[in-house]
């Protein structure tokens, strides 16, 4: 795997995620027609990874991924779900926090009803991209702490992805530094001052359901090479 890298310039505001995607884009040129993968994280990544796989000519997808969190502290990540019966867990801080298997299969069942339930609102009956040989594009409209993009390259890596790239329009430098699940990372704005992701934004409205399923419809429509396993 390669040192996780990632670029970016400070201070920069967007329009909308319209916008933040479309300048994401351009750092993620390389991939152009290539048999990568966008997968946006629902809901608010889907309007910046549409905005990527269009420009590049890319399948686009949703990953859902549901942190499983300590009984005690579930802002704490021990592990996460997703789709394909992916899971992910740090067995370290399961027995530094005295959590047993069976509390953690109890969240899960919990957890995977959740799961299960957005990804039969999102996909409405669309397949899951096969990730197996293929670079995994995971984006967000912003990464705060970097525990979702980190669980994200987890479920990406045991579905099949060969190389997992976290693209993101705006993030700390800290936050991207602790995402060494992935084989690189790119970013278009590290301000110095980070308070939140919305405040990077003009327009940060929520996104609805409705609108992803919208963008994934549009993006279904795109012209994409034909998928292959990377040498």
């Amino acid at each position: 795997m390669e040192r996780t890298r990632f670029h970016g310039q400070a201070d920069t505001v967007f329009r909308d995620r319209a916008e933040a995607g479309r300048q994401l884009a351009r750092k993620l040129e390389p991939f152009r027609d290539s048999t990568a993968v966008v997968l946006g994280l629902p809901r608010g990544g889907i309007p910046v990874a549409f905005e990527v796989a269009s420009a590049l000519h890319l399948p686009l997808d949703v990953i859902v991924v549901r942190k499983l969190g300590l009984p005690l502290q579930p802002e704490v990540a021990m592990g996460a779900i997703g789709e394909g019966g992916a899971r992910v867990v740090d067995r370290p801080l399961m027995a530094y926090a005295g959590v047993s298997p069976g509390q953690v299969e109890a969240l899960e069942k919990a957890e995977r009803a959740e799961l299960e339930d957005r990804v039969r609102r999102l996909r409405s009956g669309r397949p899951r991209s096969d990730l197996r040989g293929r670079t995994a594009i995971i984006v967000d409209d912003g990464v705060a702490t970097g525990a979702t993009a980190r669980v994200a390259c987890a479920v990406a890596r045991q579905l099949g992805a060969a190389r997992v790239v976290v693209a993101t329009p705006v993030a700390p430098r800290e936050a991207l530094a602790e995402i060494v699940e992935a084989d690189a990372v790119e970013c278009v704005s590290t301000p110095d001052s980070f308070f939140a992701v919305g405040y990077h934004y003009g327009d940060f409205r929520a996104t609805t359901d409705d609108e992803v399923l919208a963008l994934l419809d549009r993006a279904a429509t795109f012209v994409v090479p034909p998928p292959q396993a990377e040498n």
